[in-house]
Protein backbone atom coordinates (compact mmCIF):
# COMPACT_ATOMS: atom_id res chain seq x y z
CA UNK A 1 0.00 0.00 0.00
CA UNK A 2 1.91 3.50 -0.94
CA UNK A 3 1.69 6.46 0.97
CA UNK A 4 0.30 9.72 -0.07
CA UNK A 5 -2.06 8.10 -2.76
CA UNK A 6 -3.12 5.31 -0.57
CA UNK A 7 -2.61 5.83 3.54
CA UNK A 8 -2.41 8.95 4.71
CA UNK A 9 -2.25 7.86 8.71
CA UNK A 10 -2.24 11.73 10.26
CA UNK A 11 -3.57 11.28 13.34
CA UNK A 12 -6.91 11.85 13.86
CA UNK A 13 -7.88 13.41 17.97
CA UNK A 14 -11.75 12.33 17.59
CA UNK A 15 -13.64 9.00 19.06
CA UNK A 16 -14.32 6.80 16.01
CA UNK A 17 -18.12 6.40 15.37
CA UNK A 18 -19.58 3.71 13.48
CA UNK A 19 -20.61 4.64 10.26
CA UNK A 20 -24.24 4.33 9.00
CA UNK A 21 -24.41 2.98 5.71
CA UNK A 22 -27.94 3.78 4.85
CA UNK A 23 -27.31 8.05 6.74
CA UNK A 24 -26.51 10.32 3.36
CA UNK A 25 -27.21 13.65 5.57
CA UNK A 26 -22.84 14.90 5.15
CA UNK A 27 -22.99 17.70 3.32
CA UNK A 28 -21.38 17.91 -0.63
CA UNK A 29 -17.57 17.96 -0.20
CA UNK A 30 -15.97 20.57 -2.92
CA UNK A 31 -14.61 19.39 -5.74
CA UNK A 32 -10.63 19.33 -5.95
CA UNK A 33 -10.83 19.70 -9.67
CA UNK A 34 -12.39 18.23 -12.70
CA UNK A 35 -10.76 15.98 -15.57
CA UNK A 36 -11.68 18.72 -18.52
CA UNK A 37 -8.91 19.76 -20.42
CA UNK A 38 -7.44 22.58 -18.44
CA UNK A 39 -5.90 24.14 -21.95
CA UNK A 40 -5.95 27.84 -21.40
CA UNK A 41 -9.64 29.48 -22.67
CA UNK A 42 -8.90 33.10 -23.96
CA UNK A 43 -10.47 33.48 -27.03
CA UNK A 44 -10.77 36.65 -29.00
CA UNK A 45 -14.61 37.17 -27.37
CA UNK A 46 -17.26 35.37 -26.09
CA UNK A 47 -18.95 32.86 -28.69
CA UNK A 48 -22.13 33.95 -29.93
CA UNK A 49 -25.50 32.13 -28.87
CA UNK A 50 -27.62 31.44 -31.55
CA UNK A 51 -27.56 31.89 -35.36
CA UNK A 52 -25.73 34.57 -37.14
CA UNK A 53 -28.37 37.24 -38.60
CA UNK A 54 -26.47 39.34 -41.82
CA UNK A 55 -28.07 42.73 -42.87
CA UNK A 56 -28.83 41.55 -46.22
CA UNK A 57 -29.57 45.41 -47.77
CA UNK A 58 -26.95 45.94 -50.25
CA UNK A 59 -25.82 43.69 -52.75
CA UNK A 60 -22.34 43.70 -52.28
CA UNK A 61 -19.73 41.59 -50.32
CA UNK A 62 -20.74 41.48 -46.38
CA UNK A 63 -17.95 43.67 -44.63
CA UNK A 64 -16.53 41.77 -41.95
CA UNK A 65 -17.86 41.80 -38.39
CA UNK A 66 -16.43 44.39 -35.62
CA UNK A 67 -14.08 41.20 -34.38
CA UNK A 68 -12.47 41.25 -37.74
CA UNK A 69 -11.77 38.65 -39.75
CA UNK A 70 -12.59 34.77 -37.97
CA UNK A 71 -9.43 32.88 -37.01
CA UNK A 72 -9.19 29.10 -38.21
CA UNK A 73 -10.37 26.81 -35.90
CA UNK A 74 -8.04 24.70 -33.84
CA UNK A 75 -7.49 21.31 -35.87
CA UNK A 76 -9.36 18.23 -34.25
CA UNK A 77 -6.87 16.27 -31.92
CA UNK A 78 -7.53 12.39 -31.79
CA UNK A 79 -9.74 11.51 -28.81
CA UNK A 80 -7.67 9.00 -27.20
CA UNK A 81 -4.21 10.84 -27.66
CA UNK A 82 -5.51 13.49 -26.02
CA UNK A 83 -6.99 11.74 -22.81
CA UNK A 84 -4.05 10.21 -22.74
CA UNK A 85 -1.80 13.63 -22.89
CA UNK A 86 -4.43 14.97 -20.37
CA UNK A 87 -3.51 12.66 -17.92
CA UNK A 88 -0.09 12.79 -18.62
CA UNK A 89 0.05 16.78 -18.12
CA UNK A 90 -1.69 16.33 -14.70
CA UNK A 91 0.30 13.87 -13.37
CA UNK A 92 3.04 16.42 -14.34
CA UNK A 93 1.26 19.29 -12.79
CA UNK A 94 -0.96 18.62 -10.40
CA UNK A 95 0.66 15.56 -9.00
CA UNK A 96 -2.36 13.62 -10.14
CA UNK A 97 -2.39 9.50 -10.27
CA UNK A 98 -2.92 8.04 -13.58
CA UNK A 99 -5.04 5.07 -12.29
CA UNK A 100 -7.48 7.35 -10.68
CA UNK A 101 -7.37 9.78 -13.48
CA UNK A 102 -8.01 7.64 -16.77
CA UNK A 103 -10.80 5.55 -16.08
CA UNK A 104 -12.90 8.39 -14.79
CA UNK A 105 -12.18 9.99 -18.57
CA UNK A 106 -12.65 6.53 -20.20
CA UNK A 107 -16.30 6.79 -18.72
CA UNK A 108 -17.25 10.24 -19.31
CA UNK A 109 -16.40 10.31 -23.33
CA UNK A 110 -17.55 6.31 -23.45
CA UNK A 111 -13.97 5.47 -24.93
CA UNK A 112 -14.41 1.72 -25.20
CA UNK A 113 -12.40 -1.43 -27.12
CA UNK A 114 -9.26 -0.54 -29.61
CA UNK A 115 -9.57 3.34 -28.63
CA UNK A 116 -9.86 3.28 -25.08
CA UNK A 117 -6.72 0.15 -24.57
CA UNK A 118 -4.50 2.82 -27.28
CA UNK A 119 -5.28 5.74 -24.71
CA UNK A 120 -4.10 2.91 -21.95
CA UNK A 121 -1.33 2.27 -23.04
CA UNK A 122 -0.37 5.49 -24.38
CA UNK A 123 -0.64 7.12 -20.46
CA UNK A 124 0.33 3.93 -18.51
CA UNK A 125 3.75 2.87 -20.89
CA UNK A 126 4.67 6.89 -21.38
CA UNK A 127 4.79 6.92 -17.70
CA UNK A 128 7.02 3.65 -17.39
CA UNK A 129 9.23 5.26 -20.17
CA UNK A 130 9.56 8.57 -18.56
CA UNK A 131 13.74 8.14 -17.73
CA UNK A 132 14.41 7.05 -21.22
CA UNK A 133 12.58 9.14 -23.09
CA UNK A 134 13.70 12.19 -21.46
CA UNK A 135 17.01 11.02 -21.92
CA UNK A 136 16.06 10.86 -25.38
CA UNK A 137 14.32 14.70 -26.31
CA UNK A 138 16.88 16.08 -24.37
CA UNK A 139 19.49 14.77 -27.11
CA UNK A 140 16.86 15.30 -29.84
CA UNK A 141 15.73 19.33 -29.05
CA UNK A 142 19.09 20.29 -28.03
CA UNK A 143 18.34 21.20 -24.62
CA UNK A 144 17.49 19.23 -21.37
CA UNK A 145 13.83 17.83 -21.24
CA UNK A 146 13.71 19.35 -18.03
CA UNK A 147 13.48 22.47 -19.41
CA UNK A 148 11.11 22.51 -21.87
CA UNK A 149 6.93 23.56 -20.58
CA UNK A 150 5.34 20.09 -18.95
CA UNK A 151 2.68 20.21 -21.60
CA UNK A 152 4.80 20.26 -24.12
CA UNK A 153 7.33 17.58 -22.79
CA UNK A 154 4.07 15.33 -22.01
CA UNK A 155 3.22 15.15 -25.72
CA UNK A 156 7.05 14.47 -26.64
CA UNK A 157 7.28 11.97 -24.20
CA UNK A 158 3.81 10.36 -25.39
CA UNK A 159 4.76 10.61 -28.94
CA UNK A 160 8.59 9.43 -28.13
CA UNK A 161 6.78 6.10 -26.77
CA UNK A 162 4.53 5.61 -30.10
CA UNK A 163 7.68 5.96 -32.47
CA UNK A 164 9.96 3.70 -30.30
CA UNK A 165 7.48 1.63 -28.32
CA UNK A 166 4.65 0.67 -30.40
CA UNK A 167 3.45 -0.13 -33.70
CA UNK A 168 2.21 3.03 -35.03
CA UNK A 169 2.81 4.58 -38.30
CA UNK A 170 6.38 7.41 -37.78
CA UNK A 171 3.38 9.61 -39.84
CA UNK A 172 0.76 8.80 -37.16
CA UNK A 173 2.66 9.28 -34.14
CA UNK A 174 3.65 12.35 -34.68
CA UNK A 175 1.01 14.25 -36.59
CA UNK A 176 -1.46 12.64 -34.17
CA UNK A 177 0.85 14.15 -31.35
CA UNK A 178 1.25 17.67 -32.61
CA UNK A 179 -2.39 17.87 -33.01
CA UNK A 180 -3.14 17.33 -29.99
CA UNK A 181 -1.02 20.18 -28.67
CA UNK A 182 -2.27 22.73 -31.42
CA UNK A 183 -5.81 21.48 -30.51
CA UNK A 184 -5.94 21.73 -26.30
CA UNK A 185 -1.86 23.70 -25.34
CA UNK A 186 -0.30 26.37 -27.76
CA UNK A 187 -0.86 26.58 -31.71
CA UNK A 188 2.71 27.56 -32.01
CA UNK A 189 4.16 24.82 -29.52
CA UNK A 190 2.85 22.53 -32.02
CA UNK A 191 6.42 23.53 -34.70
CA UNK A 192 8.36 22.65 -31.97
CA UNK A 193 7.08 18.87 -31.10
CA UNK A 194 6.35 17.93 -35.03
CA UNK A 195 11.09 18.81 -35.47
CA UNK A 196 11.87 16.98 -31.90
CA UNK A 197 9.78 14.08 -33.16
CA UNK A 198 11.14 13.75 -35.96
CA UNK A 199 13.99 13.94 -34.98
CA UNK A 200 13.09 10.85 -32.91
CA UNK A 201 12.07 9.19 -35.38
CA UNK A 202 14.95 8.57 -37.58
CA UNK A 203 16.82 6.22 -35.02
CA UNK A 204 15.12 2.64 -33.61
CA UNK A 205 14.84 3.01 -29.55
CA UNK A 206 17.94 0.38 -30.25
CA UNK A 207 19.80 3.11 -31.54
CA UNK A 208 18.87 5.97 -29.35
CA UNK A 209 19.79 4.03 -26.20
CA UNK A 210 23.06 3.51 -27.27
CA UNK A 211 23.37 7.26 -28.06
CA UNK A 212 22.23 8.45 -24.73
CA UNK A 213 24.24 5.26 -22.86
CA UNK A 214 27.34 5.81 -24.91
CA UNK A 215 29.29 7.99 -22.27
CA UNK A 216 27.72 7.22 -19.15
CA UNK A 217 28.42 4.67 -16.06
CA UNK A 218 26.72 1.11 -15.66
CA UNK A 219 24.62 2.45 -12.83
CA UNK A 220 23.62 5.70 -15.08
CA UNK A 221 23.18 2.86 -18.23
CA UNK A 222 20.38 0.85 -16.06
CA UNK A 223 18.99 3.85 -15.21
CA UNK A 224 17.89 5.12 -17.92
CA UNK A 225 17.50 1.89 -19.98
CA UNK A 226 14.94 0.82 -17.33
CA UNK A 227 13.30 4.08 -16.44
CA UNK A 228 14.01 3.58 -12.91
CA UNK A 229 15.64 6.43 -10.75
CA UNK A 230 18.99 5.14 -9.37
CA UNK A 231 17.93 4.82 -5.33
CA UNK A 232 15.05 2.19 -6.56
CA UNK A 233 17.73 0.09 -8.24
CA UNK A 234 19.52 0.27 -5.49
CA UNK A 235 16.85 -0.49 -2.61
CA UNK A 236 15.89 -3.36 -5.06
CA UNK A 237 18.90 -4.85 -5.34
CA UNK A 238 19.00 -4.93 -1.70
CA UNK A 239 15.59 -5.62 -1.65
CA UNK A 240 16.16 -9.26 -3.54
CA UNK A 241 19.33 -10.23 -1.11
CA UNK A 242 17.67 -9.53 2.05
CA UNK A 243 14.50 -11.90 0.76
CA UNK A 244 16.87 -14.72 -0.30
CA UNK A 245 17.53 -14.01 -3.71
CA UNK A 246 20.60 -13.30 -6.26
CA UNK A 247 21.29 -9.34 -6.89
CA UNK A 248 22.20 -10.73 -10.53
CA UNK A 249 18.01 -11.26 -11.14
CA UNK A 250 17.58 -7.47 -10.82
CA UNK A 251 17.48 -6.81 -14.39
CA UNK A 252 14.53 -9.18 -14.64
CA UNK A 253 12.45 -7.33 -11.77
CA UNK A 254 13.04 -3.60 -13.32
CA UNK A 255 12.03 -5.35 -16.69
CA UNK A 256 8.89 -6.73 -14.96
CA UNK A 257 8.15 -3.18 -13.61
CA UNK A 258 7.90 -2.14 -16.81
CA UNK A 259 5.55 -5.02 -18.44
CA UNK A 260 2.04 -4.21 -18.57
CA UNK A 261 0.43 -5.60 -15.66
CA UNK A 262 -3.12 -7.93 -16.87
CA UNK A 263 -6.70 -6.22 -15.34
CA UNK A 264 -6.91 -8.71 -12.03
CA UNK A 265 -10.74 -9.34 -11.08
CA UNK A 266 -11.18 -10.81 -7.23
CA UNK A 267 -14.37 -12.84 -7.48
CA UNK A 268 -15.74 -12.87 -3.87
CA UNK A 269 -16.70 -16.04 -2.76
CA UNK A 270 -19.96 -17.24 -1.86
CA UNK A 271 -21.00 -13.91 -3.64
CA UNK A 272 -20.64 -14.68 -7.09
CA UNK A 273 -19.37 -18.02 -9.39
CA UNK A 274 -15.35 -17.51 -9.98
CA UNK A 275 -15.78 -20.54 -13.00
CA UNK A 276 -18.69 -18.40 -14.20
CA UNK A 277 -17.37 -15.07 -14.47
CA UNK A 278 -13.96 -16.82 -16.12
CA UNK A 279 -16.01 -18.62 -18.79
CA UNK A 280 -17.37 -15.31 -20.04
CA UNK A 281 -14.65 -12.93 -19.54
CA UNK A 282 -11.17 -14.13 -18.95
CA UNK A 283 -9.00 -16.58 -17.77
CA UNK A 284 -8.49 -17.86 -13.92
CA UNK A 285 -5.49 -16.69 -12.20
CA UNK A 286 -2.44 -19.60 -11.79
CA UNK A 287 -2.07 -18.83 -7.79
CA UNK A 288 -5.20 -17.00 -6.06
CA UNK A 289 -8.35 -19.44 -6.17
CA UNK A 290 -10.70 -16.09 -6.12
CA UNK A 291 -8.88 -14.22 -9.18
CA UNK A 292 -9.82 -13.88 -12.86
CA UNK A 293 -7.63 -12.51 -15.23
CA UNK A 294 -9.82 -10.24 -17.85
CA UNK A 295 -9.37 -10.80 -21.28
CA UNK A 296 -11.61 -8.86 -23.13
CA UNK A 297 -14.19 -5.73 -22.08
CA UNK A 298 -13.94 -3.65 -19.44
CA UNK A 299 -14.31 -4.20 -16.04
CA UNK A 300 -17.57 -2.12 -15.79
CA UNK A 301 -19.18 -4.42 -18.76
CA UNK A 302 -18.83 -7.63 -15.84
CA UNK A 303 -22.34 -7.78 -13.80
CA UNK A 304 -20.52 -9.22 -10.63
CA UNK A 305 -18.51 -5.79 -10.73
CA UNK A 306 -21.30 -3.78 -11.39
CA UNK A 307 -23.05 -5.51 -8.37
CA UNK A 308 -20.02 -5.21 -6.22
CA UNK A 309 -19.48 -8.75 -6.16
CA UNK A 310 -16.32 -8.62 -7.65
CA UNK A 311 -13.57 -6.12 -7.86
CA UNK A 312 -10.65 -5.51 -9.55
CA UNK A 313 -7.66 -6.04 -7.54
CA UNK A 314 -4.05 -7.49 -8.38
CA UNK A 315 -3.69 -11.33 -7.45
CA UNK A 316 -1.01 -10.46 -4.91
CA UNK A 317 -3.49 -8.70 -2.53
CA UNK A 318 -6.15 -11.09 -3.09
CA UNK A 319 -3.26 -13.61 -1.55
CA UNK A 320 -1.90 -11.78 1.37
CA UNK A 321 -5.84 -11.17 2.47
CA UNK A 322 -6.39 -14.80 2.03
CA UNK A 323 -3.83 -16.05 3.90
CA UNK A 324 -4.91 -14.41 7.39
CA UNK A 325 -8.14 -16.24 6.99
CA UNK A 326 -6.09 -19.99 7.16
CA UNK A 327 -4.48 -20.22 10.43
CA UNK A 328 -6.63 -21.49 13.20
CA UNK A 329 -7.65 -18.40 15.28
CA UNK A 330 -10.30 -18.43 18.02
CA UNK A 331 -13.91 -17.32 16.69
CA UNK A 332 -14.66 -13.68 17.14
CA UNK A 333 -14.31 -10.20 15.10
CA UNK A 334 -12.12 -9.91 12.78
CA UNK A 335 -10.20 -6.01 12.21
CA UNK A 336 -8.75 -4.45 9.26
CA UNK A 337 -6.77 -1.76 10.32
CA UNK A 338 -5.43 -0.11 7.68
CA UNK A 339 -8.66 -0.90 5.05
CA UNK A 340 -8.96 1.45 2.38
CA UNK A 341 -9.87 1.41 -0.73
CA UNK A 342 -11.36 -2.16 0.86
CA UNK A 343 -10.51 -4.57 -1.60
CA UNK A 344 -8.77 -6.65 1.13
CA UNK A 345 -11.34 -5.92 3.63
CA UNK A 346 -14.14 -7.21 1.01
CA UNK A 347 -12.21 -10.54 0.90
CA UNK A 348 -11.72 -10.69 4.42
CA UNK A 349 -15.84 -10.04 4.67
CA UNK A 350 -16.68 -12.45 2.11
CA UNK A 351 -14.58 -15.45 3.84
CA UNK A 352 -15.97 -14.07 7.34
CA UNK A 353 -19.48 -14.15 6.19
CA UNK A 354 -19.18 -17.88 5.66
CA UNK A 355 -17.55 -18.25 9.06
CA UNK A 356 -20.17 -16.69 10.90
CA UNK A 357 -17.89 -13.72 11.97
CA UNK A 358 -17.76 -9.97 11.38
CA UNK A 359 -14.92 -7.85 10.41
CA UNK A 360 -14.50 -4.24 11.43
CA UNK A 361 -12.78 -1.97 8.79
CA UNK A 362 -10.70 0.83 9.62
CA UNK A 363 -9.07 4.50 7.96
CA UNK A 364 -8.22 7.02 9.07
CA UNK A 365 -10.32 9.83 6.61
CA UNK A 366 -13.66 9.78 5.60
CA UNK A 367 -13.11 9.77 1.72
CA UNK A 368 -10.97 6.74 2.24
CA UNK A 369 -13.85 4.97 4.52
CA UNK A 370 -16.11 6.05 2.17
CA UNK A 371 -13.81 4.04 -0.57
CA UNK A 372 -13.90 0.72 1.75
CA UNK A 373 -18.18 1.11 2.15
CA UNK A 374 -18.60 1.08 -1.62
CA UNK A 375 -16.18 -1.92 -1.73
CA UNK A 376 -17.93 -4.01 0.63
CA UNK A 377 -21.13 -2.38 -0.13
CA UNK A 378 -21.57 -6.49 -0.87
CA UNK A 379 -21.46 -7.18 2.53
CA UNK A 380 -23.04 -4.41 4.70
CA UNK A 381 -24.51 -7.15 7.17
CA UNK A 382 -20.40 -8.65 7.64
CA UNK A 383 -18.58 -5.15 7.57
CA UNK A 384 -18.72 -2.10 9.66
CA UNK A 385 -16.43 0.77 8.64
CA UNK A 386 -14.81 3.68 11.33
CA UNK A 387 -12.83 6.76 10.30
CA UNK A 388 -10.62 6.60 13.08
CA UNK A 389 -6.03 6.31 12.83
CA UNK A 390 -5.17 2.52 13.11
CA UNK A 391 -2.36 3.20 15.78
CA UNK A 392 -5.45 4.94 18.10
CA UNK A 393 -8.25 2.62 17.49
CA UNK A 394 -6.02 -0.74 18.00
CA UNK A 395 -4.38 0.49 21.26
CA UNK A 396 -8.11 1.34 22.31
CA UNK A 397 -9.43 -1.80 21.52
CA UNK A 398 -6.65 -4.10 22.65
CA UNK A 399 -7.37 -8.26 22.57
CA UNK A 400 -10.92 -7.84 20.93
CA UNK A 401 -9.80 -9.53 17.72
CA UNK A 402 -8.91 -12.79 16.53
CA UNK A 403 -7.82 -12.03 13.37
CA UNK A 404 -6.03 -7.97 12.23
CA UNK A 405 -4.81 -7.53 8.95
CA UNK A 406 -2.59 -4.39 8.99
CA UNK A 407 -1.01 -3.11 5.39
CA UNK A 408 0.69 -0.26 6.08
CA UNK A 409 1.57 2.48 4.02
CA UNK A 410 4.52 2.11 1.90
CA UNK A 411 6.62 3.40 -0.38
CA UNK A 412 4.96 1.19 -3.12
CA UNK A 413 8.15 -0.09 -5.02
CA UNK A 414 6.13 -3.64 -5.26
CA UNK A 415 3.69 -1.78 -7.59
CA UNK A 416 5.49 0.58 -10.29
CA UNK A 417 4.14 -1.30 -12.43
CA UNK A 418 -0.01 -0.56 -12.17
CA UNK A 419 1.42 2.75 -10.52
CA UNK A 420 4.49 3.64 -12.60
CA UNK A 421 4.39 7.58 -11.92
CA UNK A 422 5.49 6.38 -8.34
CA UNK A 423 8.85 5.78 -9.15
CA UNK A 424 9.30 9.47 -10.42
CA UNK A 425 7.50 10.82 -6.87
CA UNK A 426 8.89 8.95 -4.24
CA UNK A 427 12.45 10.15 -2.41
CA UNK A 428 14.50 7.74 0.02
CA UNK A 429 13.34 10.34 2.65
CA UNK A 430 9.91 8.84 2.35
CA UNK A 431 10.97 5.56 3.25
CA UNK A 432 12.57 6.84 6.73
CA UNK A 433 9.71 8.80 6.94
CA UNK A 434 6.81 6.04 6.79
CA UNK A 435 9.12 3.75 9.52
CA UNK A 436 8.03 4.89 12.72
CA UNK A 437 4.43 4.85 10.96
CA UNK A 438 4.50 1.02 10.28
CA UNK A 439 6.11 0.21 13.38
CA UNK A 440 3.58 1.87 15.56
CA UNK A 441 0.68 0.27 13.27
CA UNK A 442 2.26 -3.73 13.79
CA UNK A 443 2.24 -2.52 17.59
CA UNK A 444 -1.28 -1.71 17.46
CA UNK A 445 -2.04 -4.78 15.35
CA UNK A 446 -0.80 -6.81 18.19
CA UNK A 447 -1.96 -5.06 20.93
CA UNK A 448 -5.94 -5.51 19.19
CA UNK A 449 -5.38 -8.96 18.93
CA UNK A 450 -6.71 -11.15 21.63
CA UNK A 451 -4.45 -14.04 22.84
CA UNK A 452 -3.94 -17.24 20.27
CA UNK A 453 -5.70 -14.19 17.45
CA UNK A 454 -3.12 -14.32 14.40
CA UNK A 455 -2.06 -10.44 12.86
CA UNK A 456 -1.23 -10.43 8.90
CA UNK A 457 1.28 -7.44 8.41
CA UNK A 458 1.89 -6.73 4.45
CA UNK A 459 3.31 -4.18 2.22
CA UNK A 460 3.22 -3.46 -1.32
CA UNK A 461 6.94 -3.09 -1.06
CA UNK A 462 10.07 -5.23 -1.64
CA UNK A 463 11.75 -2.60 0.36
CA UNK A 464 13.93 -4.14 3.06
CA UNK A 465 13.53 -1.38 5.46
CA UNK A 466 9.87 -1.63 4.86
CA UNK A 467 9.41 -5.10 5.26
CA UNK A 468 12.31 -7.53 7.41
CA UNK A 469 13.32 -4.50 9.44
CA UNK A 470 10.22 -3.74 10.76
CA UNK A 471 9.21 -7.52 11.28
CA UNK A 472 12.62 -8.32 13.26
CA UNK A 473 12.30 -5.16 16.02
CA UNK A 474 8.49 -5.96 16.52
CA UNK A 475 8.99 -9.30 16.84
CA UNK A 476 12.17 -8.80 19.07
CA UNK A 477 10.28 -5.75 21.08
CA UNK A 478 7.25 -8.10 22.01
CA UNK A 479 9.13 -11.56 21.67
CA UNK A 480 6.97 -12.50 24.78
CA UNK A 481 3.69 -11.54 23.59
CA UNK A 482 4.01 -13.29 20.10
CA UNK A 483 4.81 -16.08 17.90
CA UNK A 484 6.13 -15.71 14.30
CA UNK A 485 4.26 -18.08 12.05
CA UNK A 486 5.45 -19.35 8.58
CA UNK A 487 3.95 -17.18 5.81
CA UNK A 488 5.56 -18.82 2.82
CA UNK A 489 3.13 -22.16 3.88
CA UNK A 490 0.46 -20.87 4.45
CA UNK A 491 0.79 -19.41 0.85
CA UNK A 492 1.62 -22.56 -0.05
CA UNK A 493 -1.58 -23.84 0.99
CA UNK A 494 -3.46 -21.36 -0.32
CA UNK A 495 -2.49 -21.67 -3.74
CA UNK A 496 -1.28 -25.19 -3.85
CA UNK A 497 2.08 -23.96 -5.01
CA UNK A 498 5.82 -25.32 -2.90
CA UNK A 499 6.15 -22.82 -0.53
CA UNK A 500 9.75 -22.22 -1.46
CA UNK A 501 7.92 -20.12 -4.38
CA UNK A 502 6.82 -17.42 -1.93
CA UNK A 503 9.93 -18.09 0.98
CA UNK A 504 11.63 -14.64 2.38
CA UNK A 505 13.88 -14.71 5.30
CA UNK A 506 13.67 -16.41 8.37
CA UNK A 507 12.63 -14.42 11.72
CA UNK A 508 12.49 -15.39 15.46
CA UNK A 509 11.51 -19.13 14.31
CA UNK A 510 9.21 -18.17 11.81
CA UNK A 511 9.78 -17.36 8.04
CA UNK A 512 8.03 -14.43 6.05
CA UNK A 513 7.33 -14.63 2.59
CA UNK A 514 7.83 -12.18 -0.51
CA UNK A 515 6.17 -12.27 -3.83
CA UNK A 516 7.58 -10.54 -7.03
CA UNK A 517 6.41 -9.28 -10.31
CA UNK A 518 9.05 -11.06 -12.32
CA UNK A 519 8.48 -14.67 -10.47
CA UNK A 520 5.10 -14.81 -9.61
CA UNK A 521 3.54 -12.10 -11.98
CA UNK A 522 1.83 -10.23 -9.24
CA UNK A 523 2.41 -7.23 -7.46
CA UNK A 524 5.26 -7.46 -4.66
CA UNK A 525 3.76 -7.86 -1.80
CA UNK A 526 5.05 -8.94 1.51
CA UNK A 527 3.93 -10.80 4.12
CA UNK A 528 4.70 -11.66 7.40
CA UNK A 529 2.03 -14.05 10.26
CA UNK A 530 2.52 -14.13 13.58
CA UNK A 531 0.02 -15.04 16.99
CA UNK A 532 -0.59 -13.22 20.14
CA UNK A 533 0.64 -15.91 22.68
Amino acid sequence: MTSDESKNHDRQHHDPQPRDRQQNDRQPRDRQGDDRPRHDRRTSGPRDSGPHHHDRRGSGPRDHDRRGPRQPRPPRADLPRTLAWEVLRDVELEDAYANLLLPGKLARTRLTGPDAALATELTYGTLRGIGLYDAIITVAAGRPAADIDPPVRAAMRMGAHQLLNMRVADHAAVSETVGVVKAHHDVRAGGFVNAVLRRISERTREEWLDTVTADVDPTRELEIATSHPAWIIRALRQALVAHGRDAGELRAVLDADNAPAKVCLSVLPDLADRADVADRVGTPTPLSPLGVHLDHGAPLDVPEVREGTARVQDEGSQLVALALTRPEAPAGAWLDLCAGPGGKTAVLGAVAAGTGDRVIAVDTSDHRADLVEDSTRALSEVVEVFAADGREFGTDHAEQFTRVLVDVPCSGLGALRRRPEARWRRTPKDVNTLRPIQRELLAAAISAAMPGGVIAYTTCSPHHVETLLVVEELAAAESSAVEMLDAAQVLAEVTGRPAEEFASAPVAGGRCAQLWPDVHGTDGMFLALMRKK
